[in-house]
């Protein structure tokens, strides 16, 4: 007796985080941004999130973000900091709010890449807060440099590319399970974003 081992069917598309049709961020997962951009691109996510958001970043480094400059994008009041003393606890806080499943988007803020198993643990703890609440948490790391993290769902690099006349980005999907890299010049951000394909080559480089 044979068994069919293959389905004709197609596979069901998995619930996402969408800011604009060509970007896309599958939910109860760990994504990375990185560049010179990366608060920006975290923030125009939280613009299309419903409810808190938890931003996770160390007491000593970085500043704080500016009230003002996230009022383009979202309201501060709707933002809960953390800020961990210790390095470990950064991505241990982060586990622990996605395993809660009671927030929509988590960001962290890091000095560094994370290794691969805290990144699996982070995608463990998402799909359990998904389970156990029904919310859909989306976990985001902020990573310098031109990132790199091991294991994550998607890799993002947003640089600003800012002309006189008007404010713009550059945006770069560098990895992702689902989808090949592409490159982005973005215009009106916070308002109706036009994204335009940049060439191959600019995307490479």
């Amino acid at each position: 007796m044979s068994a069919h081992l293959l389905s004709r069917r197609s596979e069901r598309p998995r619930p996402a985080l969408s800011p604009a049709p060509e970007v896309s961020l599958t939910l109860c997962r760990l994504h990375e941004a990185c560049g010179g951009a990366r608060h920006t691109f975290a923030l125009w996510l939280a613009r299309h999130t419903q409810g808190p958001v938890f931003w996770i970043s160390p007491d000593w480094g970085n500043a704080p973000l500016n009230p003002d400059g996230m009022l383009r994008f979202i309201h501060p009041g709707r933002v809960t900091f953390v800020a961990p003393r210790r390095p470990e606890e950064l991505l241990w806080c982060m586990e622990e709010i996605l395993r809660a499943g009671i927030v929509p988007l988590v960001v962290a803020d890091l000095p560094g890449l994370p290794g691969l198993t805290p990144v699996r643990r982070l995608h463990l703890a998402a799909e359990n807060g998904a389970a156990e609440t029904g919310q859909k948490p989306l976990g985001l790391i902020l990573t310098p440099g031109d990132g790199g993290a091991q294991g994550i769902e998607s890799r993002w690099h947003m640089a600003p590319a800012h002309s006189q006349s008007s404010d713009a980005w550059r945006l770069t999907r560098l990895r992702a399970r689902t989808a090949a890299p592409a490159s982005w010049h973005v215009t009106q951000l916070t308002d109706k974003p036009t994204l335009s394909v940049e060439s191959p080559e600019a995307t490479l480089a």
